[in-house]
């Protein structure tokens, strides 16, 4: 009976374990595509002259209506030369788990990406 239990918290382990690994890295692949979206909306000349609010406001649309087209909605920010953006948190079901009362896991990530000349 015990290695049963045994097995089962294992198996429920490497399952949902295995699951909550894919959904970061799906959450991180999204951040950083949407960080480079956002950063594609910069140009070097615009970093070099300034910024405007209006070319900040555009990079970190791009960048949050990329992550909420993928499903994972987000916020975009444009730091310096970077653009930052962020999966929020979701919460990702852990059928397994839940038998020992971990009924979820929380994924987020975030990933920047800088203007450079190509």
């Amino acid at each position: 009976m015990l290695l049963c239990v045994a097995l089962l918290a294992v198996l429920a382990l490497v399952v949902d374990g295995g699951r909550a690994l894919s959904a970061r890295e799906t959450a991180l692949s999204e951040a950083e595509q949407a960080a480079r979206v956002g950063a594609a909306q910069l140009s070097v000349a615009s970093m070099h002259a300034g910024l405007t609010s209006f070319q900040v406001a555009r990079a970190t649309a791009a960048a949050e209506q990329y992550m909420a087209a993928s499903g994972h909605p987000g916020s975009a920010a444009v730091v310096g030369a970077c653009v930052v953006a962020t999966v929020r948190t979701y919460r990702l079901a852990t059928p397994l788990l839940a038998l020992v009362g971990i009924d979820d896991i929380p994924v987020s990530a975030s990933a920047a990406a800088t203007v450079v000349v190509g």
